[in-house]
């Protein structure tokens, strides 16, 4: 009996292992939707390593980049030409729900694509470089209430866009209009990390995960990160915005999306591809190395967080007079 039983065990061992071989897409891709050097990129480049390391995909998965509108570009097209394409992930983070939340992704909304994992979370920085003579937010600050045009402000996206949310919300609570912010908005993290190390604008509002390898380094100092607590690890040097007295908290959430057509069985394959990723120590590691914390949802859960997270962008958004 006993011996049955293990064979049965094994048997329904095979077939699932059988069915996952079966559903593995070819030639599977994951989309950044900007420039290389920025956080999309990281995220791609994230679960093409975790998942070839892991064995969990035998294929190489390609990154292939997509700039465009801060993420509209790859919206639309995933949406119009990939639709049912069951080897396509696409990269997102809280700056894309922050822009489906003021519409600019066009006639598509957060309800137009299956919203797949989220492996990860950044917290928003504000960066200068290392010989700038800004040592603190109140430095920078008083700065801009001297003379506005004294400091620009650089940024992978457009104004209402996630970066530049984070240094409205600090000039807010300073006291300062953030309409008078002098603002260059760059396709991607990418671009205007390099602007600044140029000395072509002052300071970049960013994810962490984006210029930490130029901390690293010793070309930039960071002025806050945008998290609760200071961060654990290298990262507790430096100080939050809380602690300075700017009560501002920016969490980035990083993941993938897929075509609104693609089949039950081709995104349950990837969804459980995740599911054993995300659970791993090795993955955990590979995560921290790439300067991001643990978030991990997919699925159902996911969409939940999405749809929760764009209410809340609408009201803010609406609060600087973004939407309508």
């Amino acid at each position: 009996m006993k011996t049955a039983i293990r064979r049965f065990a094994l048997l329904s061992s095979c077939l699932v292992l059988s069915s996952q071989l079966m559903a593995e897409p070819k030639r599977p891709e994951c989309i950044a939707p900007a420039k290389p050097g920025g956080g999309f990129d990281l995220t791609c480049k994230l679960a093409q390593s975790g998942l070839k390391n892991s064995g969990l995909l035998e294929a190489p998965m390609r990154v292939t980049y997509m700039p465009g509108g801060v993420g509209a570009v790859a919206y639309n097209a995933v949406i119009a030409q990939r639709a049912d394409d069951p080897a396509t992930i696409t990269a997102f983070s809280s700056g894309s729900l922050l822009n489906l939340a003021q519409g600019k992704f066009g006639r598509y909304d957060e309800t137009n694509v299956r919203w797949l994992a989220g492996i990860g979370t950044d917290y928003g920085a504000i960066s200068v470089r290392a010989d700038a003579p800004y040592q603190n937010l109140d430095d920078l600050i008083a700065a801009v209430k001297k003379d506005p045009s004294s400091v620009v402000f650089g940024a992978g996206a457009t104004i209402g866009g996630q970066d530049w949310m984070q240094t409205a919300l600090i000039a807010r609570a300073a006291g300062v209009d953030p309409k008078k912010l002098r603002y260059v908005a760059f396709e991607g993290g990418g671009e205007t990390l390099t602007a600044m190390l140029g000395g072509h604008v002052q300071v970049t509002s960013s994810g962490l995960g984006e210029v930490a390898p130029q901390l690293e380094a010793g070309k930039i100092r960071i002025l806050a990160v945008l998290s609760d607590e200071r961060l654990p690890g290298e990262m507790s040097e430096i100080p939050t915005a809380k602690e300075q007295g700017f009560d501002i908290s920016w969490p980035v959430i990083r993941g993938f999306y897929m075509g609104p057509e693609v089949s039950d069985e081709d995104f349950n394959w990837w969804k459980t591809q995740f599911d054993t990723l995300l659970a791993a120590e090795d993955f955990a590691k590979l995560r921290e190395q790439r300067d991001l914390f643990p978030l991990s949802m997919t699925g159902d859960e996911l969409k939940a967080f999405v749809d929760k997270q764009v209410k809340e962008y609408k009201a803010l958004a609406g609060e600087f007079g973004l939407v309508k």
